[in-house]
């Protein structure tokens, strides 16, 4: 049986990280866990393989949205540099829709997600000033500046939901 090996591609610059990352240091600060998983990280490197080629595509692509934003811009720039510069060249050239078509689904996941956190962090602020309001102890000017990501108007709407509950 060969002996198995495992191995994390990272696309951002190398600087001080490791050749070699520990799961329980990585993701549990260390504790002594069950399972302790070893994997070697690959870097961009001088060679030509694939691997390689896909770690710069990855760096291009970072620039891309960097530049556009999460949008099809982005991901047809890349692709176009890619080319130009001859990475995975072969693969786009027959796959070039596909990669799009994922490259955009990965996009609307990632702003479902952004949506949700953000939805999630205005409930817990509005629930915050609804309690605030509650109290009674601050005016709703100043509970403005505690809890910034809700409006003047909103805490309007807040107290008067409030007053009418009470």
């Amino acid at each position: 049986m060969p002996k198995p090996e495992l191995y994390v591609i990272f696309t951002g610059n190398k600087g001080r990280k490791p050749d070699k990352i520990l799961l329980s240091k990585e993701f549990f600060e260390g504790a002594d866990i069950d399972v302790e998983v070893r994997a070697k990280v690959i870097y961009e490197s001088d060679t030509d393989d694939i691997i390689n080629q896909y770690i710069i595509f990855c760096k291009v692509f970072n620039e891309q949205t960097k530049q556009h934003g999460m949008t099809q811009k982005a991901v047809t720039e890349t692709i176009r540099i890619c080319k130009d510069r001859n990475i995975l060249t072969e693969y786009l050239a027959q796959r070039e829709k596909e990669v799009v078509t994922i490259m955009m689904s990965l996009f609307d996941e990632e702003q479902i997600m952004r949506s949700y956190i953000k939805s999630e962090r205005h409930d817990e602020a509005r629930e915050t000033a609804e309690r605030m309001i509650k109290m009674g102890k601050l005016s709703l000017e100043e509970i403005a500046l505690c809890v910034p990501s809700v409006s003047l108007d909103e805490l309007k709407e807040i107290e008067t939901e409030v007053m009418q509950l009470a």
